[in-house]
């Protein structure tokens, strides 16, 4: 079974993908996070949980979602890691993760996708986006047949570096920078709820029209990358910046 998390669609594509190369079921956990829903599943395929790299790590809903659940049948479990560029070092946390489910850790593939988060960076154009997709397509049916044979995904060797960056650097990023409170609305926006509607953590509301945003932020972007009117804005950070969602995987 294929369980992924996505905010602007990079994650659900590379779910999708392997859910068609390896015959397999697609579970959104984000619409089970929004319906309050407790992951409560059955598989005889090996378990892959594809979810984006927030600060070198699984995202932190996404592992609570993980190690709340019941995830019954195969005991294997394939992690893939969409990403802007890497995905540091995560493997001690998803083996713990695997030991605290009984699960078998068998490895994680880091996928490289187009950038999204402009929260902070800038994101690549259509085309060069487009083309970071279509490099990303072979590394990911790479990955389903390694899947279909249960075998591990390759050994990686992260740099001490990559080590920082899943450790350190991630303790700090999340106090530091996963805040809702830069969130608004420009006069551009026609009160259409699409963000209420996007947000995984029921974070926003409408309120006459206009979103408000809580303090439950995940920072997934699905918000600001989803609004059909480009009239979200993160502080001044966003501004200009072209809005990011993946095409739906076609096959």
């Amino acid at each position: 079974m294929i369980v992924y998390f996505s905010g602007t669609g990079n994650s659900r594509y590379a779910a999708a993908l392997l859910a068609d190369k390896l015959g397999d079921d697609l579970v959104d956990a984000g619409q089970g996070m929004k319906e309050g829903k407790k992951a409560d599943f059955y598989s005889e395929k090996p378990w892959v949980f594809v979810s984006p790299t927030y600060a070198w790590q699984l995202p932190r809903v996404f592992e609570s979602y993980i190690r709340n659940g019941i995830f019954d049948g195969n005991r294997k479990v394939y992690f893939v890691m969409t990403c802007g560029q890497d995905i540091g070092k995560p493997e001690k946390t998803l083996r713990e993760l695997c030991r605290v489910k009984g699960l078998v850790y068998q490895g994680v593939l880091g996928v490289v996708m187009p950038e999204n988060y402009i929260a902070m960076f800038s994101v690549p154009a259509a085309d060069e986006a487009a083309g970071i997709i279509r490099d990303a397509r072979p590394v990911l049916e790479a990955g389903a047949e390694v899947i279909r044979r249960e075998e591990p995904f390759p050994a990686r060797n992260p740099g001490p570096l990559d080590r920082l960056k899943s450790g350190v650097l991630n303790g700090v990023f999340y106090p530091m920078f996963v805040k809702a409170k830069a969130f608004r609305a420009t006069d551009a926006c026609n009160g259409c709820g699409v963000c209420e509607k996007a947000c995984p953590m029921n974070n926003i509301v409408m309120d006459e029209k206009q979103p408000l945003w809580g303090k439950d932020c995940t920072h997934c972007m699905a918000c600001i990358c989803g609004c059909p009117k480009e009239a979200i804005e993160y502080g001044r950070k966003s501004k200009g910046k072209p809005r990011y969602q993946c095409p739906k995987y076609e096959g």
